[in-house]
């Protein structure tokens, strides 16, 4: 994965709207957090393989970055993204890592399921 380029990432969302699409959408503090360090709150959100279709997409932020798509009943919003990817199955994969490298948010768009 490379750092986000929000101009390439952009491009990518706005190539991928209105068109039913196959989203992963997972976050989380560390499945572990709270028994590490009883400060910290556990907290996780997980979907696959739901299908979505938006009219409107777009990436702002200064870094880490968020991603909001309009769809026809509501959003989605993921923030916290720092990578991104487009494989050769044209999926957009974006994550977002802590400073220690560790996944955080992802949020994965795919005319595919995963």
């Amino acid at each position: 994965m490379k750092l986000i380029n929000v101009a390439e990432v952009q491009k990518m969302i706005d190539h991928l709207k209105d068109q039913e699409l196959y989203i992963h959408l997972e976050m989380t503090t560390g499945a572990y957090a709270a028994h590490l360090d009883s400060s910290k709150h556990p907290a996780a959100t997980f979907i696959s393989n739901a299908v979505i279709q938006f009219s409107q997409g777009s990436i702002s932020g200064n870094g880490p970055y968020r991603v909001g798509l309009k769809m026809k009943h509501g959003w989605v919003y993921s923030e916290g993204l720092t990578h991104f990817e487009e494989d050769e199955k044209d999926r957009l994969i974006m994550a977002g890592h802590d400073g220690q490298g560790k996944l955080v948010v992802a949020l994965q768009l795919s005319r595919e399921p995963f």
